[in-house]
């Protein structure tokens, strides 16, 4: 489940700045391929793609993994 709102999360950050999966992957210096993969919750990225994706987005590692943390209801 945290894959599938990791994905989200990247997918999200990618639209909200109005950039392609090619023009993330180019950013990231990662495949277009993997970019849609990683954001469908299809593949799982290593630590390193998780550091390459969240320089390329702007944002901290920390804060990338932030909005992937599940809500908790009461």
């Amino acid at each position: 489940m945290l894959i599938k709102q990791f994905g989200l999360a990247v997918r999200q950050l990618r639209e909200g700045r109005g950039w392609s999966q090619e023009r993330l992957a180019e950013a990231a210096d990662l495949n277009r391929s993997f970019i849609g993969e990683i954001e469908r919750g299809a593949a799982t990225p290593s630590l390193l793609t998780v550091e390459k994706l969240a320089h390329a987005l702007g944002v901290g590692l920390a804060a990338l993994l932030a909005r992937c943390e599940p809500e908790l209801v009461d």
